[in-house]
């Protein structure tokens, strides 16, 4: 790779792009196989998490560019390891689900403290890792692949054009919906 590859700027802005993407896809799937709404409804998460009906629920996918800009920071930071290397996308996805999923500082849901500080059972804690665990996988994969073959300018269009989709239907979603 180019050692002036990856810049910064590439770095976020394909970063916010598979953050975003990946979100999408492992929410929308975890939300119907995992059954979210009653999940939500129905558990101890009742006083945890918003209900998937809510407006600000509907509104997480705009919020992803902004977590998708701070992991790119760091992502550009440790560049030399999770794109110049040839297992650099394991390095990231480690990192991922060591700091951002198990290791957290706060009690989180599937976090060690979660489990140790919270009142939730230890089978909603368990209940959620595959959704995150997956989507840092996916996250992982798919920027050091995009990162590494910059070449391939199909793949802006294949990343940005759902991406694109995937903030403008929740928007949308939000200006036509009705007050009560």
């Amino acid at each position: 790779m180019d050692q002036a590859r990856p810049t910064f700027s590439e770095v976020i802005v394909k970063t916010i792009v598979a953050h975003t993407l990946t979100y999408l896809i492992m929410g929308l799937l975890a939300f119907v196989v995992f059954d979210y709404p009653r999940f939500f409804a129905e558990t101890s998460l009742k006083l945890l998490m918003r209900q998937t009906n809510e407006p600000l629920v509907m509104a997480g996918p705009l919020f992803q560019p902004i977590r998708g800009a701070l992991f790119g920071l760091v992502f550009y930071l440790l560049r030399e390891i999770v794109f110049r290397k040839k297992g650099g996308w394991l390095v990231m996805w480690i990192v991922l689900v060591v700091v951002g999923i198990i290791g957290t500082f706060g009690p989180s849901p599937g976090s060690l403290e979660g489990m140790i500080y919270t009142i939730l059972p230890m089978w909603v804690h368990l209940k959620g890792l595959p959704e995150v665990i997956l989507q840092a996988l996916l996250l992982s994969a798919a920027l050091f692949y995009w990162i590494n073959h910059g070449e391939k300018k199909w793949l802006n269009w294949v990343m940005g054009v759902p991406f694109c989709l995937g903030l403008l239907f929740p928007a949308l979603g939000l200006l036509l919906k009705q007050p009560k």
